[in-house]
């Protein structure tokens, strides 16, 4: 362990020396930075007690969304990140406020992203607090999301619309952190049972040889059989679209943290390893909406792809040998630094006081294209906390 940390401090000695800001001050800056855009935020929509940021609309004004939306849980996370980083009881008081427009979706159905609305502001605001309501919201939403659980098919089903029979998106990966925490919380084994044969039905038909992802595959609800294997929000059927490949990489990553299972680490090792290698990134390793888009180099970014494989990448390299810890490390300053950067950074009270700029919801449909993403500032964040506590 001590030869792993000492080689993981010449490389980030390196690293910095190489670059002008130390990496230090880039992650103090980022953290310090996201509060002022956040408090600036907190401030615009202070009118409005119902506000949930979202993005930006196409005429420029502030999107905000109702607590049953997939994204809904994000802004509330960061107030929640921003106490931790800040320790600043206005943080504290504002989460609180936000998380509590979501709890009514701990009985919700209807949705497979119950995981991004409750457990990431609930979950935080736990850790955090060890307020045992929480706990109670986040086991109940647990329940409701198995109820989307189809043991023939043997995976939790995605969406209820579009034409497929039984849709699984590579996403829903990233329910599973909040399925396990509840099997923890409350010993009740069907959540661990859901959550591993959910897990092992994903890696064994979402992924190719060379283990990029499938964004849909669609099942068959009587003999559970695969029916197809497509895109949605990607560029094509055969493409690898990119917040997809980081999904995968960041949910395999949380499968070994949880269960200490070798066979989800080689998947996620064999992820981010097609995400390090692969011959379609910009100099800056930020990857382009789908690593497959055609009109490379002037096909758009996608920000929050970035933020979540820097996260994943982080809490990946504290699971491998010295080589690959250092391989992920290197990889994340580059895209930290990336994302830090003006280019992908907003300047103070612009970009309706979201962090990052450049991210894209769904090209295929010309829906967010371009613009920030609450979610992209939360991992971002995140990123930011993760290096602090491994530099510190």
């Amino acid at each position: 362990m001590k030869k792993t940390l000492l080689t993981l401090g010449c490389i980030l000695c390196l690293l910095s020396c190489k670059n002008e800001t130390p990496l230090k001050n880039i992650i103090e800056d980022g953290l310090q930075f996201s509060a002022l855009q956040y408090s600036n935020m907190a401030e615009a929509i202070k009118a409005d007690s119902l506000c949930i940021p979202r993005t930006t609309e196409p005429d420029g004004k502030l999107k905000s969304v109702q607590s049953n939306d997939w994204t809904s849980g994000f802004y509330p996370g960061i107030l929640w990140y921003l106490f931790e980083s800040t320790k600043d009881s206005i943080w504290k008081e504002r989460a609180i406020a936000k998380t509590a427009l979501i709890e009514k979706e701990k009985t919700n159905i209807y949705t497979h992203d119950l995981g991004f609305m409750i457990y990431d502001c609930f979950g935080i605001g736990y850790r955090l607090t060890g307020d045992t309501n929480y706990a109670k919201i986040m086991v109940q939403g647990a329940y409701s999301l198995c109820k989307r659980y189809n043991p023939k098919v043997g995976l939790i089903r995605s969406w209820d619309h579009g034409k497929w029979q039984y849709p699984v998106i590579i996403d829903n990966m990233m329910n599973l952190e909040f399925i396990l925490w509840a099997f923890k919380h409350s010993g009740d084994s069907s959540f661990y049972k859901i959550a591993i044969t959910h897990a092992d039905n994903t890696m064994k038909n979402h992924f190719r040889k060379d283990f990029s992802t499938w964004h849909v595959v669609s099942y068959d609800t009587i003999t559970g059989a695969v029916v197809e294997k497509v895109t949605c929000q990607g560029y094509a059927d055969s493409s690898a679209w990119a917040r997809g490949q980081a999904w995968g990489l960041y949910g395999y990553t949380v499968m070994y943290r949880e269960t200490h299972d070798t066979k989800y680490l080689d998947l996620a090792k064999n992820i981010a390893n097609y995400i390090i290698n692969h011959p379609n990134l910009a100099q800056d390793k930020v990857p382009y909406w789908d690593y497959n888009a055609p009109d490379k180099p002037n096909a758009k970014r996608d920000a929050s792809a970035a933020a979540i494989t820097c996260s994943a990448l982080l809490e990946l390299s504290d699971y491998v040998d010295s080589t690959l810890s250092n391989q992920y490390m290197v990889r994340a300053e580059e895209l930290i630094r990336s994302l830090s950067s003006p280019q992908f950074r907003a300047k103070l009270n612009e970009n309706n006081n979201f962090i990052l700029m450049h991210s894209v919801g769904s090209h295929p449909h010309n829906s967010e294209v371009d613009v920030p993403l609450n979610y992209a500032d939360y991992y971002y964040i995140e990123s930011l906390l993760r290096f602090k506590n491994k530099i510190q």
